[in-house]
C-alpha cells in the first residue's frame, strides 16, 4: 500500500490526558483516535495491528478444538438477575431499558449469555467438553478511564467458556488453555508470565493471570529468584511463623507529640519502621475489628475480603465511638476482635500506639493480649517464597489475559444440566479464559518502544517492510527502482508500505520509526547510481547497503529470522 492512499495522521503533539507511553505513540502515530472518555476509534494502521493480534488469538484457539461463536453485546437482565450479579457487578454494569421498557445492560462479559446458550443446546455428557471462544467487543462503565485503550470503557476482548461433566475435565481444559495462551503470547513477541491471581468478580478457584512486564504495569507481581513460582502480589500467601525473639524490654508510655504515621513515630523515636506494629479498624458484616501489621507492611485488601467479605476503613467518627484516638491506635485495651498478622504475632519490644493522645508504647509485647492471628499483608521485596525457594522479586506487570475454573457457579445458578452417565440430570462445570485483545496492543508498546517511537514484534507490525524513497516525485530514476522493488515485495507477498509523500528524507524517516515497522529500504539518487539499497532495521541503529539485485532474497531472509 502507498501512504498516499491510506490514512495516516501522524502528530508531535503528545495529549495531556496521555500519561503512558503507549497512550501517547498510539496517538501520535495514528493508530487510534479519541471519541470521548475511554472510547477510541482504530485507523488504519491501528486496525491492521488489531487484526492480525486477533488472528494469532484465533489461530491457537482453533488449534485448542475451541469453538468460535458471537454473542450480543446487548444482554438482558433476566440472565444476570438468575445469576445474582445484576445488583452484584456494580457501577460498572451499564444498565438501560429499551423502548417497551425492559431492562438490558452492555455486557462487560459473557458468562450469564453462555451459560444460558449451554443450557439450550448441550443435554448429554457425550457433548463434553466443549470449549466456545468468541472475539467481541466489551463495555465496563469504568469511574475513571485512563491509559488510552489500557483501560477504557469499551474495548475488545477474546473470551472462552468450557463445559465439563467433572472436575478432572474441567482440570484438563485449564491445562491446555494454558498451554495455549503461552503459544499465544510467544507468538505475539511478549516477554510475558503466568502468575498465580485471585478470580475477583468473576469466581471460581484455580486463578491464573498472564502479565507483561512493563514498569508501566499496574499490578506487583513476585518471582521466585531460584524456583518458577509467581503469582500477582495480592495471591502471595504467607503461613503463620515461630517467633525467634524473646522480649526483653520493659513497657513505656511515651509522649510522641501528634506524631500520626509510622514514618512519623519510627523517626521521632529513632527506630526502624519494622520494629513499630500499626493497627487499623475496618468495619464488616461482623462488626469492627482491628487489624495489626507491622508498620513496614502494607495490608491486602483482597486477603481481608476472603476472610470477612466486603469492608471498609472505619472512618473518624466511628473510631471515636469505640474511644480509639485515629493516628495513636494500640493493641492493649481493645473492646473488639485484634487479628495479628502473621508476620507481627512474632515481634517483641515493639512500637505502637498507647490508645491515648500524643502517646506511643515503646517496649510492647503481646503477653496477655487476646487476640487471632492470619495472613493479611501484601508481600515485599526480599520475602523467602512461599515455595520455600529462594526470596521474593517484585516487577510491575501489565495483565493481558487472565484464566479461571468457575466450578458450578454459573450453572447451578441458571441450571445448566446435562444427562450424566447414569442417566440422571448433572449440573456442568464451567472453565472461562479471557484475553485482552486491544490491552495486548499497549502491552506490546509498553514493552517495545525507543524515544523515536515504536518497535514492533514483527508477528503485529502493521506492515513488515517500509520503502522510503528520496525525491520519489522528483527523479525518474528513483522512482522507476521504487515502483521495480515495491512490486517484486508485492509479487512475494510481502506486506510493505510506499512512502510516496512529497516530505523531507528526515521527516519520512521519523515517520517509519515512530510507526515501528521492523525493516525499512532506502532508494536515492546515490542507490541509482551505485546499484545499492540501504537497509536497516527498526530495532538496530546500523545500516546495510544491498545490491538491488539481491535485496528481495535480503528481506525475505530477514522476514524469516
Amino acid at each position: 500500500m502507498k501512504s498516499s492512499q491510506i490514512l495516516i495522521p501522524m502528530t508531535k503533539e503528545v495529549p495531556n490526558d496521555a500519561q503512558i507511553i503507549s497512550h501517547q505513540l498510539m496517538i501520535r502515530a495514528g493508530l487510534i483516535s479519541k471519541l470521548a472518555s475511554g472510547l477510541y476509534s482504530y485507523l488504519p494502521m491501528g486496525l491492521k495491528v488489531l487484526k492480525k493480534v486477533e488472528q494469532i488469538i484465533r489461530e491457537e484457539m482453533n488449534i485448542s478444538n475451541a469453538q468460535e461463536v458471537l454473542m450480543p453485546v446487548a444482554q438482558p437482565a433476566e440472565l444476570w438477575q438468575e445469576s445474582g450479579r445484576w445488583e452484584q457487578y456494580g457501577a460498572e454494569l451499564l444498565r438501560f431499558n429499551d423502548r417497551h421498557g425492559r431492562a438490558f445492560c452492555l455486557g462487560p462479559t459473557h458468562e450469564e449469555v453462555i451459560t444460558n446458550l449451554a443450557g439450550q443446546y448441550l443435554n448429554s455428557y457425550k457433548q463434553l467438553p466443549v470449549n466456545f471462544y468468541q472475539i467481541q467487543t466489551k463495555f465496563r462503565d469504568e469511574i475513571r478511564p485512563r491509559f488510552g485503550v489500557m483501560r477504557s470503557r469499551e474495548f475488545i476482548m477474546k473470551d472462552a467458556y468450557s463445559f465439563h461433566l467433572n472436575a478432572e475435565s474441567m482440570q484438563a481444559e485449564f491445562e491446555k488453555m494454558h498451554a495455549t495462551y503461552c503459544r499465544i503470547f510467544e507468538r505475539l513477541g511478549l516477554d510475558y508470565r503466568p502468575v498465580l491471581a485471585d478470580s475477583g468478580s468473576i469466581g471460581g478457584e484455580n486463578s491464573i493471570e498472564f502479565h507483561v512486564l512493563a514498569e508501566s504495569g499496574e499490578d506487583e507481581i513476585c518471582f521466585s529468584n531460584e524456583s518458577e513460582y509467581a503469582a500477582n502480589i495480592e495471591k502471595v500467601a504467607f503461613s503463620e511463623q515461630t517467633a525467634t525473639c524473646l522480649p526483653s524490654a520493659t513497657e513505656e508510655e511515651v509522649l510522641t507529640k501528634k506524631k500520626t504515621s509510622i514514618e512519623a513515630v519510627a523517626e521521632f523515636l529513632n527506630v526502624k519502621k519494622s520494629d513499630c506494629v500499626k493497627t487499623l479498624i475496618i468495619k464488616t458484616k461482623e462488626g469492627f475489628k482491628a487489624l495489626a501489621l507491622r508498620g513496614d507492611h502494607e495490608l491486602n485488601e483482597i486477603k481481608v475480603q476472603n476472610l470477612y467479605g466486603e469492608f471498609e476503613l472505619a472512618s473518624d467518627e466511628e473510631i471515636k465511638s469505640l474511644n480509639l484516638k485515629k493516628g495513636f491506635i494500640g493493641v492493649k485495651g481493645l473492646n473488639i476482635d485484634l487479628i495479628v498478622d502473621y508476620s507481627a504475632a512474632v515481634m517483641c519490644d515493639f512500637v505502637c500506639g498507647a490508645n491515648e493522645w500524643d502517646k506511643h508504647l515503646t517496649g510492647a509485647n503481646w503477653t496477655d493480649i487476646k487476640f487471632k492471628t492470619a495472613d493479611l499483608r501484601n508481600a515485599v521485596a526480599g520475602d523467602d517464597s512461599p515455595d520455600g525457594k529462594g526470596q521474593l522479586v517484585i516487577k510491575r506487570g501489565i495483565e493481558v489475559g487472565h484464566i479461571f475454573q468457575l466450578g458450578d457457579k454459573y450453572a447451578k445458578a441458571m441450571n445448566a444440566n446435562v444427562v450424566g452417565e447414569s442417566g440422571k440430570s448433572e449440573t456442568m462445570l464451567m472453565g472461562c479464559y479471557g484475553i485482552g485483545v486491544t490491552r495486548v496492543i499497549a502491552a506490546a508498546i509498553e514493552q517495545n518502544y525507543d524515544d523515536r517511537g515504536i518497535i514492533f514484534p514483527a508477528s503485529i507490525a502493521p506492515f513488515q517492510v517500509v520503502i522510503v524513497p528520496i525525491n520519489y516525485t522528483k527523479s525518474t530514476r528513483v522512482k522507476k527502482l521504487t515502483d521495480d522493488l515495491y512490486q517484486q515485495c508485492l509479487d512475494a507477498g510481502i506486506e510493505v508500505l510506499l512512502n510516496d509523500k512529497k516530505e523531507r528524507a528526515g521527516i519520512m524517516f521519523a515517520e517509519s520509526e515512530l510507526l515501528g515497522i521492523p525493516h525499512r529500504l532506502v532508494l536515492s539518487d546515490t542507490h541509482a547510481d551505485n546499484g545499492n539499497i540501504e537497509y536497516k532495521a527498526r530495532n538496530n541503529p546500523n545500516k546495510v547497503e544491498v545490491p538491488f539485485s539481491e535485496v528481495l532474497s535480503y528481506i525475505q531472509a530477514q522476514l524469516s529470522e
